[in-house]
């Protein structure tokens, strides 16, 4: 049977902290609630020294019909109790490759790379619902162990959970795992053109392809011909996936 404990890798357990690696954190949770309460996205704090949640945001995406201090009391048997059987497992899995990964990476640039992943949720009433999930570390100890985490929760613009990628601040290629083959590959990021930018912020607002054909000082056909390339380029059917994509990716 799973367990809590299942989550939290022996490699990157956290006995203890020193004064000095305390001193990383002081005040930081007033900007973590700061930036909960201007987006849309549900935000956690993940304490791998207390195996628990330390924030939990108000925004319902993540809660389960739960308020937020119910969610931190619960901390990871949340999952236990949301997550559909066989996505818990994935997320197991994730965990096992995600430190199987960090571990090679050099421990001064560790804080600078990001995992993301899908995964179902099924909430008090039986919905479920497929959210993403990116998890990148705030606070390391001295030996380069993650201790604290923020986990950013939007809907998912994929049809299936898994889509494990890696990316590291700064560099124009992501590692996606490959659960079939159970190994890591390297791929580009998708890079917009100032165009396609551009139709995704005016989309966001609200526009029509009219009105942003007036905006941009070209014609209807040159909006919707730049929207097509749009959507192959993401590979999503229609304007609202593009911008999940878009914002969850990044890209604008």
């Amino acid at each position: 049977m799973n367990d809590v404990n299942d989550f939290f890798s022996s490699r990157n357990t956290v006995y203890n902290v020193s004064d000095e690696e305390k001193k990383q954190t002081e005040n930081y949770a007033e900007a973590i609630k700061a930036f909960a309460r201007t987006t849309y996205k549900s935000i956690y704090v993940i304490d791998y020294q207390k195996k628990g949640f330390e924030f939990v945001s108000e925004n319902p995406l993540f809660l389960c019909g739960h308020t937020a201090e119910e969610v931190k009391e619960m901390g990871y048997l949340f999952y236990f109790n949301y997550v559909i059987p066989e996505d818990l497992e994935l997320l197991l899995k994730i965990n096992t490759v995600g430190f199987d990964f960090y571990e090679k990476i050099p421990i001064q640039e560790r804080i600078y790379h990001s995992i993301s992943y899908d995964f179902h949720l099924k909430n008090q009433e039986g919905k479920i619902l497929l959210i993403n999930q990116k998890l990148t570390p705030l606070f390391l100890t001295n030996e380069g162990k993650i201790w604290k985490a923020i986990c950013i929760i939007s809907i998912s613009n994929e049809q299936n959970s898994g889509n494990i990628k890696i990316s590291k601040k700064g560099e124009n290629k992501i590692f996606r795992y490959d659960l079939k083959g159970n190994f890591w590959k390297v791929e580009e990021k998708i890079e917009l053109s100032n165009r396609e930018k551009e139709i995704l912020r005016f989309s966001v607002r609200g526009f029509t392809i009219n009105e942003m054909a007036e905006t941009m000082y070209v014609s209807p056909d040159t909006v919707k011909f730049h929207r097509r390339k749009l959507f192959e380029k993401l590979e999503v059917a229609n304007i609202s996936e593009a911008i999940v994509y878009a914002t969850n990716n990044k890209l604008i």
